[in-house]
């Protein structure tokens, strides 16, 4: 992004795929600040689609270099209830569940929590495969991810 689009508030798609799960994944964004986009993608052989939808939003927001308002659509409720509601409490237990189990994905959140904090976040949740263009985008991406994971095999 230019620095005239970081001062703009920043428009956030981001979705995960995985072809198994687990299995090959991949995870897209769209970031969009006025007129400016930026897509990103990538991908693991080995992961779930969980962990594909948290590193969407972990790679979105560490693609961004200066402080910025952000607006992030997920079609994820895991993501987005985890960031917003569960993340507390897993911090208060030393990362582990109301019943004393280790998280899942515990690395992850843990990065997802850091990347947040340079930006105001603000969590939206969009229904996946509904014609909304940006998600639509992402899921491209995401797809993509996989595609060049398994390219490289």
């Amino acid at each position: 992004m230019t620095e005239a689009a970081q001062k703009l508030p920043v428009v956030v798609y981001t979705d995960g795929a995985c072809k198994g799960n687990p299995g090959p994944g991949g995870w897209g964004a769209l970031l969009i600040a006025g007129s400016h986009r930026r897509e990103l993608y990538g991908g693991e052989l080995n992961t779930t689609n969980n962990r594909m939808e948290l590193t969407a939003a972990i790679e979105a927001l560490r693609a961004l270099t200066r402080t910025c308002e952000v607006e992030l659509f997920t079609d994820s409720n895991y993501v987005k209830q985890g960031i917003e509601t569960w993340i507390h409490g897993w911090k208060r237990n030393g990362w582990r569940t109301s019943d004393k189990k280790p998280v899942k994905n515990a690395d992850l959140w843990q990065a997802l929590d850091a990347a947040c904090g340079n930006h105001r976040v603000t969590w939206r949740w969009v229904k996946g495969h509904s014609n909304d263009p940006g998600n639509e985008r992402a899921d491209a991406l995401a797809n993509e991810g996989v595609r060049s994971v398994l390219q490289t095999k």
